[in-house]
């Protein structure tokens, strides 16, 4: 049995997987979805919900590591932090969606919950 402790390489660098977190958790927040596929959607979900919990506890300067657009930010902790202000965790969801029409890759739908 082998144990894995990382997650997903996603083909792409370590420093391009977090500027791909980044830039996906931001649409996230802003559009409040994302279509993409599974795998990543599976890779965004702890990555976004770590910043929502983040915003709840009101650390600006955290946030403000992750998330550089400042239209994003604002509707995070005026909009979105106190939606799920009561809420002990998950914020996301995950829905399956029919294949992408090229490759045949799986593909998901990531968004906030009500």
């Amino acid at each position: 049995m082998v144990k894995t402790l990382g997650g997903r390489k996603l083909g792409v660098t370590s420093s391009h997987r977090r500027a791909m977190l980044r830039n996906m958790a931001q649409s996230l927040f802003l559009h409040e979805k994302v279509e993409t596929t599974l795998a990543k959607a599976k890779e965004l979900r702890p990555f976004a919900e770590k910043i929502i919990t983040t915003a709840k506890r009101g650390r600006h300067d955290l946030v403000r590591r992750q998330v550089q657009d400042k239209a994003v930010f604002k509707k995070l902790f005026e909009v979105i932090a106190p939606r799920y202000a009561q809420r002990p965790g998950g914020y996301t969801r995950i829905l399956k969606v029919a294949p992408r029409s090229g490759d045949a890759a799986v593909r998901g739908l990531i968004t906030l919950v009500s």
